[in-house]
């Protein structure tokens, strides 16, 4: 069982960044397609970028310029740099493999514990 652990959250004012890592048990970041979620408080899980295998990266119309998803084959580390926060912006942020189902990415594996953001206005 592949496990999966969010770090890098924390509490920042509005405009500030971070960055977001996930670690990964196994080789799966280096071999299959890779995705960042958030779930707002009250809110659905969103998927909010995506990198294939081969290094292709999109994002969501909500975040895209702001977020860059990247990740260390090496370290089977996935990553998300988030620059000029918004007070929206804050959610449990989590890590997962994808897969595509019907045109749509989907989620494959358990879920971590996720990693939260707070923006502060």
């Amino acid at each position: 069982q592949v496990m999966l652990v969010e770090s890098g959250g924390g509490v920042v004012q509005a405009g500030g960044s971070l960055r977001l890592s996930c670690a990964a048990s196994g080789s799966i970041v280096r071999v299959n397609a890779m995705g960042w979620y958030r779930q707002a408080p009250g809110k659905q899980r969103e998927l909010v970028a995506t990198i294939t295998s081969g290094g292709t990266a999109n994002y969501a119309d909500s975040v895209n310029s702001r977020f860059t998803i990247s990740r260390d084959n090496a370290k089977n580390t996935l990553y998300l740099q988030i620059n000029s926060l918004k007070p929206e912006d804050t959610a449990v942020y989590y890590c997962n493999a994808v897969g595509l189902r019907g045109g749509t990415w989907s989620p494959l594996l358990d879920w971590g514990q996720g990693t939260q953001v707070t923006v502060s206005s």
